[in-house]
């Protein structure tokens, strides 16, 4: 059973949580990011999120490795969308699992800061005045126009 997926599919939330469903745990915390419309100011018209896959799933599933070690008794499972996105759209689903909600809320939270901080996905803004390539999902790192280099795109 795979937990961790990069799909240029629509993510159906329940089959993200149903991956993480089981008697021992007493909560399940799901976070949904969708795209929004205004960012710092800017009217969005749609997202396109690009990914190095076979990374981004290596990564998604060190993640989940990251909550096994840091909370006990945890099952995550996490979703990530790429290709053209629109306002509203899903880009990622993340459920955890834990006996008691203070762990499911810490690890969900945990799990989405991760996937900014090392999962290789890069997401290019259409504006109603532009575009931008965003090179980290912390938007530290854009492209001015262009699309990252392939060997930007394959490092770990």
């Amino acid at each position: 059973m795979q937990n961790f997926w990069i799909t240029e599919e629509a993510i159906e939330i329940n089959d993200v949580v149903k991956k993480v469903t089981r008697a021992e745990a007493g909560a399940i915390s799901t976070f949904i990011g969708t795209v929004r419309e205004l960012t710092k100011g800017k009217r969005t018209l749609y997202l396109e999120y690009q990914a190095y896959t076979a990374m981004a799933e290596k990564k998604l599933e060190e993640i989940g490795r990251e909550i096994d070690e840091r909370w006990e008794n945890t099952q995550t499972a996490i979703a990530h969308r790429v290709g053209r996105l629109e306002i509203s759209d899903i880009a990622v689903v993340i459920a955890v699992s834990t006996p008691h909600r203070k762990d499911a809320f810490e690890a969900s939270r945990y799990a989405i800061e991760r996937i900014k901080e090392i999962v290789p996905i890069w997401k290019k803004e259409h504006w109603e005045n532009g575009e931008l390539w965003i090179g980290d999902q912390k938007e530290q790192v854009s492209y001015d126009g262009n699309f990252p280099a392939k060997e930007e795109m394959q490092n770990d």
